[in-house]
């Protein structure tokens, strides 16, 4: 009896195809976090500036 991998495939090819890469998940919102980051950091720096001056 021979094994046929198509019919039953190793855990470690499942668990390859169906891995999520860290950085494509991450793409995905980096539209929205730069900018709200940038604001927090320019008002933090205004912020800064007024308390000191």
């Amino acid at each position: 009896m021979t094994h046929d991998p198509a019919l039953a495939p190793n855990a470690a090819d499942v668990e390859a195809a169906e891995a999520v890469d860290a950085v494509e998940s991450v793409v995905n919102v980096i539209p929205v976090v730069i900018p709200a980051v940038g604001a927090a950091m320019i008002f933090l720096l205004a912020f800064i500036a007024v308390y000191v001056g």
